[in-house]
């Protein structure tokens, strides 16, 4: 009987580890924007373009760009340096691998900017495919 006991005690405990592996995944998957909006918010353009694909397109205030990962933190770089940020809040978020995208708010300047975030989940990781800011 105790070895029994001990049998289903050691399955639930190893059922219960998958489930919250699981878990773990699902949460970091829906995470991927959390750090890309910190860098968002502190105008970090160097830390946001380890992000970036190798080419991207990114979209500045009408002015549009597929470009290297070294021209869009450039660019970012410039933008981040005319406008600087507040606050960015993520207010919506869509999509399951391989692609997601995020909608945020962005106070930066003295201006208010809606930024549109699509990320690339590929085997090496998830990447910035496509970076809009417009002024709203």
């Amino acid at each position: 009987m105790k070895r029994i006991i001990t049998t289903l005690i050691l399955s639930f405990s190893g059922f219960a580890g998958l489930f919250s592996q699981a878990a773990q995944n699902q949460a970091s998957e829906q995470d991927v924007f959390v750090p890309i909006a910190k860098y968002i918010q502190n105008g970090d353009a160097e830390r946001l373009a380890v992000w970036f694909a190798s080419n991207l397109e990114i979209d500045i205030l009408g002015t549009n760009n597929v470009c290297s990962r070294q021209q869009a933190k450039q660019i970012l770089k410039e933008f981040f340096g005319e406008y600087s940020p507040k606050s960015f809040v993520i207010q919506y978020r869509s999509g399951k691998p391989p692609m997601k995208y995020a909608v945020g708010n962005l106070s930066a300047g003295g201006s208010k900017f809606r930024v549109t975030l699509f990320v690339k989940t590929q085997k090496e990781g998830n990447y910035i495919q496509q970076l809009r800011i417009e002024k709203e």
